[in-house]
């Protein structure tokens, strides 16, 4: 929920879509190789959004993104401009009118790419032979853990881009859900037998009740860290089999 109490960017249409089947599939060979002690922006996948980059090279398109990275640590999305971006990025303005047509556009890459690394860092974490709730504990300390190493850049994803044009931002906001919605019905599906699939709708409650938890934590200050028990209970209790008689 918002500050105010209303729902933005028409999110029960969000609500509505998402919970649809999907014909998306996690591709679990993709989320592998990042290494353990990378910053999240130090990772691959930053440059392999430029298919003319070289391997192991820092590719113009991936330098931008970490410059707007930088800027949005510094002042945040809103107050950066394009001088920002290529000052962090130490290129030029042709170098980023050339990869991007507008500020916009370069900062729905970066959170695209943030998502997918969001994704990896959850899908590594998870050993899918544990129990259960072993799992939902390594899937949430793995959620806190890249918050905690970019709070900044969190914050803007789930409140900054809601200040793009409504159309983009609702894309996005139901691209990056259901990217972590699959993640979790397809870990859910996996589990043992002692916990039941996780359904569309419930892995969306858990996931926005997480999401705005995160954000009223980094908001006010706060250690992200600190919502990590908070965080396994109420996981753990929304996704616990039901034992009752039936």
């Amino acid at each position: 929920m918002h500050g105010s109490g209303t729902l933005p960017l028409g999110v029960c249409e969000i609500v509505i879509d998402i919970c649809q089947p999907s014909r998306r599939r996690l591709d679990w060979d993709s989320l592998r190789g990042m290494t353990a002690n990378a910053t999240p922006l130090d990772d691959a996948g930053l440059d392999d959004a430029s298919p003319a980059a070289e391997p192991g090279t820092r590719s113009p398109r991936g330098r931008l993104l970490r410059g707007l990275a930088a800027s949005i640590r510094e002042r945040g999305f809103r107050e950066t401009k394009v001088s920002d971006i290529v000052r962090h990025a130490r290129t030029s303005r042709r170098t980023f009118y050339e990869e991007f047509a507008t500020k916009d556009e370069c900062y729905v890459a970066l959170l695209k790419a943030v998502s997918t690394i969001l994704e990896r860092r959850i899908a590594e974490a998870i050993d899918r032979d544990a129990p259960w709730r072993a799992q939902v504990r390594q899937g949430i300390e793995a959620w806190v853990g890249l918050v905690a190493s970019e709070p900044e850049l969190t914050l803007s994803w789930i409140r900054e881009l809601q200040g793009l044009d409504p159309t983009t931002a609702r894309r996005m906001q139901r691209e990056s859900m259901e990217s972590l919605i699959t993640l979790l019905v397809g870990l859910s599906a996996s589990a043992r037998a002692d916990v039941a699939p996780v359904s569309r709708s419930m892995a969306l409650v858990l996931l926005g009740g997480l999401r705005e938890l995160t954000a009223s934590v980094v908001e006010g200050g706060g250690d992200v860290r600190d919502i990590t028990e908070t965080a396994v209970a109420a996981a753990t209790a929304l996704l616990a089999p039901d034992t009752r008689p039936r």
